[in-house]
C-alpha cells in the first residue's frame, strides 16, 4: 500500500502537466508573436507590419498551422483530463474493492467493477473470472487486458504525435512555396524586383516555417508527457493487480 500511496502523490504532478503545459503553449506562442512577427520600423516609417498581417502571409499553409494548434491543444487538455489518476484507477473504487476482498466477496467485487468503467477495472475484471484456474492463467489474462488498454491509451494520443510530426513538413511546404513565389517574381520581371516586390514570397517562407515548429515543438512535449502518464498506469495498475490478486497463488502453494 506504501507504493500505492506513493504513486497517488506522484500522478498528480504528472497529471496536471498537460494543462500547464497548454498554458505555456498559449504563453509562448503570444510572446513569440509580439517580438518574432513584429517587423522593427525606422521611427520615421509611415507602414507598419502587425501581427495580423505576417500571419496572412503564411498563406493558406499558415491557417491550416493554425488549426492544427487549435486542435493540438484542445486534444491536450481533453486527453489531460481524461488520463488523472482519478480517472485511471478510481481511488474509491480501489478502496470498495480491496474491502470486498477481505470479505472474500469476489462476485461483489466483480460487479462493482464492471458497474464503474476504468483503466483498473478492465484488468481486475479481466483476471476474477478465472479465480478457480491456476494462478498463470489469472495473470495472463490481466497482463492482456492490460496491454490492451495501453495500447487503446496510446492510440488516442496517437493524433497529438502526427500533429507533430506533420506541422514541420507543413512549415516546409510553405517555405518552398515562398521561395518559389519570390523566384518567380525575379523570372517574370522585366527590370530588376525591388527588395518589396520579393517580401511577400520571403515572408511566406519564413512565416510558414517558424509557425510549424511553434506548433511541432509543445506537441511533441505534450505527447512525450501524455505517453509518460500512460506508462506510468499501466505499472501503477498491474502493481495493484498484482498484490490483489497474489493470495490466489498462495492458495495454489498451500
Amino acid at each position: 500500500m506504501n507504493w500505492t500511496g506513493f504513486m497517488r502523490k506522484t500522478w498528480v504532478t504528472i497529471a496536471t502537466r498537460p494543462i500547464l503545459l497548454t498554458i505555456l503553449m498559449l504563453t509562448i506562442f503570444v510572446g513569440v508573436s509580439e517580438s518574432a512577427f513584429a517587423l522593427p520600423q525606422p521611427e520615421d516609417a509611415v507602414e507598419t507590419v502587425s501581427v495580423l498581417d505576417n500571419i496572412k502571409a503564411a498563406g493558406t499553409v499558415g491557417v491550416i498551422l493554425i488549426l492544427l494548434s487549435g486542435a493540438g491543444m484542445a486534444l491536450t487538455m481533453m486527453h489531460g483530463m481524461q488520463l488523472r489518476r482519478d480517472v485511471l484507477v478510481p481511488p474509491d473504487l480501489l478502496d470498495h474493492v480491496e474491502t470486498l476482498f477481505e470479505t472474500d466477496d469476489y462476485e461483489g467485487a466483480l460487479d462493482a467493477l464492471e458497474q464503474q468503467p476504468s483503466f483498473l477495472s478492465s484488468v481486475l475484471a479481466a483476471g476474477l473470472p478465472k479465480i478457480d484456474r491456476p494462478y498463470e492463467d489469472v495473470e495472463e489474462a490481466m497482463e492482456e487486458a492490460g496491454e490492451m488498454e495501453t495500447s487503446e491509451l496510446h492510440r488516442k494520443i496517437s493524433y497529438i504525435s502526427l500533429i507533430a510530426a506533420i506541422s514541420p513538413m507543413l512549415g516546409l511546404l510553405g517555405t518552398v512555396m515562398g521561395m518559389v513565389g519570390a523566384f518567380n517574381v525575379i523570372a517574370t520581371s522585366k527590370t530588376s524586383p525591388k527588395p518589396k516586390d520579393l517580401a511577400g514570397g520571403i515572408s511566406e517562407a519564413l512565416m510558414t516555417t517558424m509557425m510549424g515548429l511553434i506548433v511541432a515543438i509543445p506537441m511533441t512535449i505534450s505527447y512525450f508527457i501524455l505517453k509518460t502518464i500512460i506508462d506510468g498506469a499501466s505499472v501503477e495498475v498491474s502493481s495493484i493487480a498484482s498484490e490483489l490478486m497474489e493470495r490466489f497463488d498462495d492458495q495454489e502453494v498451500n
